[in-house]
């Protein structure tokens, strides 16, 4: 019996791999957690075959986590990421696995599949290796994707602000400039929102109305009023409600989102 934890800050993906792991007769859930200093304390004291490990963890990285665990009896690492950036090719020849963001339970039954053989081939310490060397390379994917990122231009009363588009949540057209939000912080850019739109569209930006978009790695939570408009609330608590026209086309990005079949079906 494979024993295994779940580790990811977002209930959807933890139901998902929850409902995968459900259709393997040798696999056993012995965890589930929301973030990374309660699943640390767990695996110390029940250590798991198998971890399933969201890398962007909201209080503690998955790298972070794994490496805390020091010589103690490691698992088997799956990491799970929606990020493509994290060189994907590298997974690919390690012996540690991923799960890209959406998943089916095809790639699911892959990933199983190939865990088993490597639990019954590795030593601890080749495992431990091919887990420090899959770590460098994430972490140096990610910092070339950092430096090549660009940068905004804001004004932040009397001066300039340089300001990471990846924190950006909201950007709104106001007359000849466009208001961007980020958290409660709002700044102000002498710009068009189709211009805004072009700088941005490295980020899945959705247009929900014809003055107003929508970063939808910020979204939190999504309802829908009586007559079929959707309703989306962001991390900082912003509410904003899809125009009749725009409606489907925020629709599809949902859908194609999901990571359960027929999840987001109105």
């Amino acid at each position: 019996m494979l024993n295994v934890m779940l580790v990811d800050d977002e209930a959807a993906s933890r139901r998902a791999l929850r409902e995968c792991c459900g259709q393997e007769p040798d696999v056993q859930i012995i965890g589930e957690y929301g973030g990374g200093e309660d699943a640390l304390e767990a695996i110390r004291s029940q250590p798991p075959h198998v971890l399933f490990l969201d890398i962007n963890l909201e209080t503690m990285d998955g790298m972070t986590l794994v490496r805390a665990l020091g010589e103690s009896p490691l698992p088997l690492v799956v990491f799970v990421t929606a990020y493509e950036q994290y060189a994907l090719e590298a997974f690919e020849v390690s012996a540690v696995d991923y799960l890209l963001k959406p998943f089916d339970r095809n790639r699911f039954r892959g990933t199983i599949e190939r865990v088993r053989r490597r639990i019954e081939g590795q030593s601890a310490a080749q495992r431990r290796d091919a887990l420090d060397g899959m770590i460098e390379r994430i972490e140096a994917a990610d910092n070339a994707r950092t430096e090549e990122r660009p940068h905004i231009l804001v004004r932040l009363g009397g001066r300039l602000q340089m300001l990471d588009p990846e924190l950006i949540e909201l950007v709104t057209a106001h007359r000849n400039y466009v208001k961007v939000r980020v958290g409660r912080e709002t700044y102000t850019v002498r710009s068009t929102l189709q211009h805004t739109e072009k700088t941005l569209q490295a980020l899945p930006m959705v247009r929900v109305n014809r003055s107003c978009l929508v970063n939808l790695n910020h979204v939190r939570r999504i309802s829908h009023t009586p007559r079929g408009d959707i309703i989306l609330v962001l991390s900082g608590g912003t509410t904003i409600t899809s125009s009749q026209g725009c409606r489907e086309a925020v629709r599809q990005q949902l859908v194609r989102l999901s990571v359960e079949p027929d999840c987001y079906e109105t």
